[in-house]
């Protein structure tokens, strides 16, 4: 089993309509896919957004994010955001972790994703969590 974490921050209010309407599809296409264990979603300062999975196994993650809704939205946030990281780790359990212990795994194992205008802290290569 797969967990996977992903934080964005959105740059400008203007983007939040669009940004939620492609979450929400997403949410919906997540739920719904096979091999999908469970999903949670939070906010946490400003317009920082992070979703949390469990998967049963890598393929079925990829055949997730290869599909329409999330497939169209993901070149989207290269413009939307000015963070964004993604964390994937073998769980052994079909529990999703807590939000501590996801995010510890993000510090431990994530990567930045490409975004166009960049923070200074995305430039600067962190994986800010806050």
């Amino acid at each position: 089993m797969l967990a996977s974490i992903t934080r964005l921050r959105i740059r400008s209010l203007w983007f939040l309509p669009q940004f939620f309407l492609h979450t929400s599809r997403s949410g919906k296409q997540a739920r719904s896919s096979p091999g999908c264990l469970g999903v949670n979603v939070r906010k946490t300062q400003g317009l920082t957004f992070w979703t949390l999975s469990v998967w049963e196994s890598e393929d079925s993650l990829r055949a997730f994010l290869a599909q329409a809704p999330h497939r169209s939205a993901m070149p989207k946030l290269f413009h939307w955001c000015d963070e964004a990281a993604v964390a994937h780790w073998a769980v052994t359990t079909r529990e999703i972790p807590d939000w501590p212990a996801a995010t510890a795994k993000l510090l431990q194992h994530g990567r930045l994703s490409r975004v166009r205008n960049p923070s200074a802290l995305q430039r600067e290569g962190s994986l800010n969590v806050t």
